[in-house]
């Protein structure tokens, strides 16, 4: 729902998409401990303590690939490269490297870093000119449209106007980070997105579609352990591609005698290598770390995706009950518009969203019949504990000032009450339910039934001429996001937003933005019938 990032204004909790929509997760390699994330009103914090992140997964080991020496470019006079980056990631780190291991091997070079008033996570540029021994380059900047290779470790970054300005068709060549980092806009709009694809579009044109693009924050973090290798990983990507004319001896050297992480970057570094050198290991690698299945993209695998996760919430009975519907409104879609499925995808996520609500059996059965306490463990080391973070409605304590719910820490012997809880859900949606009482439980299942009928009454009166307006309601679950107060909000303004568009169905009118559309006068026995 986004009220962590509201609460925090935190950069580190950052968007994960997922087959049931975009989830949130905290990047512990930039996260600064304030725990303010915590205030965010949802049951999903747990804090660990009494253990160590692992930065590397233990289940990944570095295949045994043969790494050939590139042939590097040589230098008659100077080669440019630009590094550009958010601060914080160690652009400026790679700049240095850089100009240590050319300083290694006799070589002259400048560096220059463009900070501005960035510090961490704003835009840094890292200007990097090498040359033959004993030749200065005449200027520390990069020239426009004289980069030989930028090494674009973000996105945004790259794609600015002077970033781009230095890339050269038939000479510059381009290593891109595709990886969407977070920005400000992030922490006020759960659905704030990048214009990724204009961005990559940009790129491409400005170097003549020499680039080599790949999501590196995700392959570092993943094979390395940490995202803050994003760029050690980058620069070994581009050395492999014959890109860098140091040789990764002085580049090691110089790691070496930055003093820093060393066996991480050494780490990091090598895997950009083979990333390059045998991207197919690298999949083979990944694909074993554990299930990372693509997004469900047909109806028939939304749906099938759905119905075996409403099994496992509730029953076989009450998946039955969410097909159904999605294959009704499925059929009479196909019978009006056989070519388009926008309304029944829409209902297939809506409709799973409701039913599908996170009341206190279904809290307890994530955190203890899913593989999450076993991910957990295998990403910290040492004895932990865990602490969950949580404001059940029978339990929880109200604000004096705001009156709403407060969270309250609950120790690692939830765990067995959770155990024990999961396996009550039997008991929901009857009147043997302790929490059915309560009004949160009450709206929910209020909800579910308020969608359900109303489907079903757009299904009925479903025309070409009012397609996308349905489409449009069938979306409003959606935005119906949070636990408590939170939620509370969302439906409120959710409902608003179907009474207007309820208005528009109504009243015929189904042009795009809900703008008036010419219609003729009915008779008047017609309007009264």
């Amino acid at each position: 729902c986004g009220d962590c990032s509201l609460a925090s204004n935190c950069l580190s909790v950052v968007p994960v998409e997922t087959e049931f929509g975009r989830k949130r997760a905290i990047d512990q390699s930039s996260c600064n401990k304030d725990f303010s994330c915590l205030n965010g009103f949802c049951p999903s914090f747990v804090t660990v303590e009494g253990g160590r992140f692992r930065r590397q997964p233990a289940a990944i080991g570095m295949p045994s690939v043969p790494l050939r020496e590139p042939d590097r470019p040589s230098v008659p006079d100077v080669y440019n490269v630009l590094i550009a980056g958010v601060g914080g990631t160690g652009i400026i780190t790679i700049g240095a490297l850089l100009g240590m291991a050319a300083h290694l091997e006799g070589r002259s070079c400048s560096v220059l870093d463009m900070t501005g008033m960035a510090q961490k996570g704003g835009a840094v540029v890292t200007h990097v000119r090498i040359g033959p021994p004993g030749q200065t380059p005449p200027s520390a900047k990069v020239p426009q449209a004289g980069a030989d290779l930028v090494l674009g470790c973000d996105l945004l970054v790259a794609a600015q106007p002077e970033t781009l300005a230095v890339i050269a068709p038939g000479r510059s060549h381009v290593v891109l980070n595709t990886h969407e980092t977070v920005t400000g806009a992030f922490t006020r709009d759960p659905d704030a997105a990048q214009p990724t694809k204009l961005l990559l579009e940009l790129v491409r044109a400005a170097a003549d579609g020499r680039v080599d693009a790949l999501d590196a924050t995700a392959m570092a973090t993943r094979l390395v352990g940490d995202g803050i290798a994003t760029n050690l990983f980058m620069l070994g990507y581009a050395y492999q591609q014959g890109r860098i004319p140091m040789s990764a001896a002085a580049i090691d050297r110089a790691i070496e005698l930055n003093g820093v992480a060393v066996e991480t970057n050494r780490l990091a570094f090598r895997w950009g290598r083979l990333a390059a050198a045998a991207p197919a290991e690298i999949d083979r690698t990944l694909a074993g770390d554990g299930p990372h299945a693509p997004l469900a993209t047909t109806l028939e695998d939304i749906v099938a995706r759905r119905v075996e996760y409403l099994t496992r919430y509730q029953d076989a009975r009450y998946a039955e009950r969410y097909r159904a519907l999605v294959m009704r409104v499925a059929a009479k879609e196909a019978a009006i518009l056989p070519q388009r499925r926008e309304l029944s995808t829409a209902v297939a996520r809506g409709l799973f969203k409701l039913m599908a609500y996170k009341d206190e059996y279904e809290v307890a059965r994530l955190y203890t019949e899913t593989p999450f306490l076993d991910d957990l463990r295998r990403h910290f080391d040492g004895d932990v504990r865990f602490t969950f973070h949580l404001a059940p409605p029978l339990l929880a304590a109200r604000d004096p000032a705001t009156g709403e719910t407060r969270k309250r820490a609950f120790g690692p012997w939830m765990l067995r009450v959770f155990r024990v809880l999961a396996k009550f859900k039997v008991l929901r949606g009857t009147r043997f339910d302790p929490f059915g009482y309560t009004a949160e439980r009450r709206l929910e299942r209020r909800l579910v039934a308020e969608y359900a009928a109303l489907i079903k009454r757009l299904v009925t009166g479903l025309t070409a001429a009012n397609y996308d307006v349905a489409v449009d309601l069938a979306r409003l679950p959606e935005t119906m996001r949070g636990f408590g107060h939170v939620k509370k909000r969302n439906v409120a303004k959710a409902k608003a937003r179907e009474a207007e568009l309820l208005a528009l169905w109504i009243a015929g009118d189904t042009t795009p933005g809900g703008e008036a559309a010419p219609t003729h006068k009915r008779p008047a026995a017609a309007s009264a019938a």
